[in-house]
């Protein structure tokens, strides 16, 4: 059964400053323009619209999101209006879940009795990192114990909880970054998102950049560097649902430095199979099998851009004589013998 997400967009509602990455009217592809709070109506509206809309095959799971802002810093009686608009058809069995993002130091036991009272059943968390000296870089305004706590808490109360992590923020290293992967991985989110860090325009991040305080990851190392996270994630067997932002027109328009590139995600999928594929081979060459299976739908990835996986593997020695088969029933992201 797939899902269809209705998005309700509410960028920097409820934040209470903005972090130094932070432009979330890029980053949601909404204009400042359209950055007025979102009425119940509206709400309603955008729901029917939806609702309206052919639906593929067996998508038969209606999930309305609140995107950007933080949505448990919004006015008590706001929150309450806009829940309110999406009830009537949960109640109706026209949607089945409501789905917001926050901040984990807006997360408490009143703040979870009131979600539960109103038909919220995923809260995303926007944890970007567990090292304090990187929080603090990135003018988070929130500690690494209220990260895990806000996890744990939700958790605790049968929430889905989703955690957002970022890569290249300032003060960041490549153990820093798997420390924190780690630590998540071990608080056990239902899933996970993976940013790259990109200097947009009009964010904090653009002045530190333009004074040569702040050097933004390549595209190349950010790649390696989510593919080592997913890999974490990927061995405590949680969903990475993720990879980088979603491509805009003006978000490409407003990225002034970083590891942007509008297939992130794809790039990092055919860097895991690219390794598997290699560590694989290398085995097939002692043991003289020459059969190498793929899932069907993982093709496009595996072979990457202009076929560049393909080179590679050749160039060193390891499709000599093999057999590529691409498999319809085999489970994405996997490399087996056959």
């Amino acid at each position: 059964m797939s899902l269809l997400v209705i998005p309700i967009f509410i960028a920097h509602q409820g934040c209470p400053h903005r972090c130094i990455f932070c432009d979330q009217h890029t980053i949601t592809g909404h204009s400042a323009q359209e950055d007025q709070p979102v009425s119940p109506v509206v709400v309603r509206e955008t729901i029917e619209q939806w609702l309206g809309h052919p639906r593929k095959e067996g998508r038969n799971e209606v999930q309305v999101a609140f995107y950007g802002g933080s949505f448990t810093g919004l006015p008590l009686q706001r929150q309450k209006e806009l829940l309110s608009a999406v009830i009537s058809y949960i109640d109706a069995g026209q949607v089945n879940s409501i789905r917001i993002s926050t901040r984990p130091d807006y997360i408490d036991a009143d703040i979870i009795a009131f979600l539960q009272e109103h038909s919220v059943s995923i809260v995303e968390l926007g944890i970007q990192s567990l090292d304090l000296n990187v929080l603090e870089a990135s003018v988070r305004g929130h500690s690494v114990e209220q990260s895990e706590g806000a996890i744990q808490l939700l958790r605790e109360n049968g929430f889905t909880v989703g955690a957002q992590l970022m890569c290249g923020l300032p003060g960041d290293s490549t153990n820093k970054l798997m420390a924190t992967a780690r630590r998540v991985a071990a608080l056990a989110p239902d899933f996970v998102r993976i940013y790259p860090t990109l200097v947009i325009k009009g964010s904090g991040l653009e002045k530190l950049y333009l004074e040569d305080a702040y050097k933004p990851l390549s595209l190349l190392k950010a790649i390696a560097l989510t593919c080592r996270v997913k890999n974490i994630f990927d061995e405590h067997h949680m969903k990475v649902v993720r990879m980088g932002l979603q491509p805009s027109e003006d978000l490409e328009k407003r990225v002034l430095a970083g590891p942007y590139h509008p297939a992130f995600g794809e790039l990092v999928i055919s860097r895991a199979l690219f390794k598997q594929a290699r560590k694989l081979l290398r085995q097939m060459m002692r043991n003289g099998k020459k059969c190498l299976s793929l899932a069907a739908a993982d093709e496009s990835a595996f072979r990457g851009p202009n076929n560049v996986s393909m080179k590679r593997l050749a160039g060193l020695g390891l499709l000599n004589g093999v057999e590529l088969v691409f498999d319809k029933e085999q489970a994405r992201n996997t490399v087996m013998a056959c």
